[in-house]
């Protein structure tokens, strides 16, 4: 194990307790000083014979760490007071110390007096008086473990707390950006997105669809349960319009009877096969209402850059175009815009 100075604290300037007589004696000032100083910092402290290690001085808190009185272990070594294999483990450590010399640190963790206990030792080697001599500091870690157990506890607490924060932040941006009933985006995300995709699309040359479509005149006896029935309209709305859309399209509620849809990377034909489909499962959606079922249908229009429009304008109205043509046809209708042949 590597050498290690000891990590002295300044003394208080209150008079220190003195050591008992025949510690002085024993090691020399330094051994009183080290005395003083584990008095104050409550740290078990003892003085050995580095030739048979057997205890020639234990400060009070040491003596309660065996657990025996003062007088029960002065003139006994490790072997006769505590478990064979920690005695052991302990005079090996005495043993390195004193044939390296110096201060040696070491770490223990042992099964001590029937608990499992963890100590830091700091063993002195030095001769006083012509004999070989070890003094030991041994300092418990449990409250040092316990602070840091705390700490880390501390700092867990926070890292939740701000994923918490975090989360609730980006739950209020959702929010600010989706229908609450639908689920879908806002309007204005809608066209902040659509927007991007048509610089996207102009910049890498490809292509990408955008779909008006808008819940058809409602049977009277559907429209007469009010806000409730087209609430629950607009909610399976929602639903189908996330379950036939990718993580990269995006849906969007405009208002009480107009949705879009922006399909990224996909052309005229594919779009209409798809929004087909959509129309299918509209009319077949169960929706219900306090036992009653509410059916609806709906109308679409389907534009797409750049075989329909070569911009933001023109895609819209050939959009909005093609749905006022699904809805001219009676509604429950897919309508495809034009395509523009250029001439020059």
């Amino acid at each position: 194990m590597p050498a290690a100075h000891m990590n002295l604290a300044p003394m208080s300037p209150t008079e220190p307790a003195r050591a008992p007589s025949g510690v002085a004696d024993a090691a020399g000032l330094g051994g009183a000083l080290l005395w003083s100083l584990a008095q104050q910092q409550g740290w078990g402290v003892a003085l050995k014979s580095a030739t048979d290690g057997r205890y020639l001085a234990v400060n009070p808190a040491m003596a309660q760490l065996l657990g025996r009185a003062e007088a029960e272990i002065l003139g006994r070594h490790d072997g006769e007071l505590l478990d064979p294999m920690v005695a052991t483990l302990l005079r090996a450590a005495d043993h390195t110390a004193a044939a390296q010399g110096g201060a040696l640190v070491s770490d223990h963790r042992l099964e001590w007096r029937g608990e499992r206990r963890e100590f830091q030792v700091t063993r002195c080697h030095g001769v006083e008086g012509g004999q070989p001599r070890l003094w030991l500091v041994w300092q418990d870690l449990a409250p040092q473990r316990q602070r840091e157990q705390q700490l880390r506890s501390a700092l867990e607490q926070l890292e939740q707390q701000q994923r918490a924060n975090e989360a609730l932040r980006r739950e209020i941006v959702d929010q600010s950006l989706r229908d609450q009933t639908s689920g879908l985006n806002t309007r204005a995300h809608f066209e902040d997105q659509m927007r991007r995709e048509l610089d996207l699309s102009s910049r890498e040359h490809r292509e990408f669809a955008l779909v008006y479509m808008v819940i058809d005149p409602l049977p009277e006896r559907v429209a007469a349960l009010g806000q409730p029935a087209l609430d629950r309209i607009h909610e399976a709305m929602g639903r189908l319009l996330r379950g036939n859309t990718r993580a990269m399209d995006t849906a969007c509620r405009i208002d009480e009877h107009h949705f879009a849809v922006l399909l990224s990377g996909v052309g005229l034909a594919t779009a209409h096969s798809r929004m087909e489909g959509l129309r299918r499962q509209c009319a077949t959606q169960i929706v219900m209402l306090d036992g009653q079922e509410l059916g609806f249908t709906v109308a679409m229009g389907v534009a797409s850059y750049p075989h329909t429009a070569h911009g933001h304008d023109e895609l819209l109205e050939s959009c909005t175009k093609a749905l006022a043509e699904a809805r001219r046809r009676g509604g429950n209708n897919v309508a495809l815009a034009s395509i523009r042949f250029d001439t020059n």
